[in-house]
């Protein structure tokens, strides 16, 4: 595994991480074993850092819980990134942090999920907010608690971005990027190297198109991943990219890859 310095932590992070948006349950159903396998599985391959969130799961907090029994015993040894934001925001009915106790709330109930004393890094969820002053005064009161290492925050904005690092406090954010979504390149990815802030990647294969796994004949039989391709406008974005990717192959060279 590659290990690559994470910014201004200090520390050497594998350069792919875990996402487990998918043990929650919301892109299909997995039992507890299933879960804890994918996680032990990463862990024996080198991986250290694992991505979660409160609103990953069906109910919300339940890809947190698996987490944190997943890494039962390996704890000093794996960075965790959560999220606070979007809390029942796929259910319709998202709950607003509007204060500084909210936002402690959520996170004391985090670190209960993933059976943990401290979170490495903890992300602003909302990723279009105007005004992140609440947040980041809250993210400054749990590090003073010691329940937080570093924070940052979940956007593909760079105005975002810019406004929540005010203070220069911003360590890591994530963005979505890989081939087929470069945008960032503009400002945001030489904004970070210049003020040494942690990028994570999301996306990076582009949810499965990049890695080959669906073509433009694909057709989404199971309600989840059909409701991200609803409709006319939805199949034919869905049939833009894989167009790009196929561009894209053609220009690619024996031993080379797309992610």
């Amino acid at each position: 595994m590659l290990y690559r310095r994470f910014g201004n932590t200090g520390w050497d992070i594998s350069a792919i991480g875990m996402g487990t948006w998918n043990i929650g349950n919301q892109w299909g159903e997995i039992d507890d074993a299933t879960a804890w396998e994918s996680i032990r599985s990463c862990f024996d391959h080198g991986i250290n850092m694992f991505d979660t969130a409160e609103s990953y799961g069906i109910p919300n907090g339940l890809s947190e819980e698996r987490l944190g029994k997943g890494l039962a015993g390996l704890r000093h040894q794996a960075y965790v990134v959560t999220k606070i934001g979007n809390w029942g925001q796929r259910t319709g009915q998202g709950v607003p942090k509007t204060t500084v106790d909210m936002i402690r709330l959520c996170a004391h109930a985090c670190l209960h999920r993933l059976r943990t004393d401290w979170i490495d890094v903890l992300l602003c969820h909302e990723g279009n907010i105007e005004d992140p002053s609440i947040y980041l005064e809250a993210f400054e009161v749990l590090k003073q608690e010691g329940r937080l290492r570093h924070f940052g925050i979940s956007t593909d904005s760079f105005e975002v971005l810019k406004r929540f690092n005010q203070d220069s406090t911003c360590s890591v954010v994530q963005v979505n990027y890989s081939l087929l979504n470069r945008a960032s390149e503009a400002q945001l990815l030489p904004y970070c190297e210049e003020n040494d802030i942690a990028v994570m990647v999301r996306g990076p294969l582009a949810m499965g198109l990049l890695s080959g796994r669906y073509t433009k004949e694909t057709r989404f039989s199971d309600t989840i991943r059909a409701a991200w391709h609803d409709g006319a406008s939805g199949q034919e974005r869905f049939e833009r990219q894989c167009g790009m990717v196929d561009k894209l192959g053609r220009g690619i060279q024996p031993g080379e890859e797309m992610v």
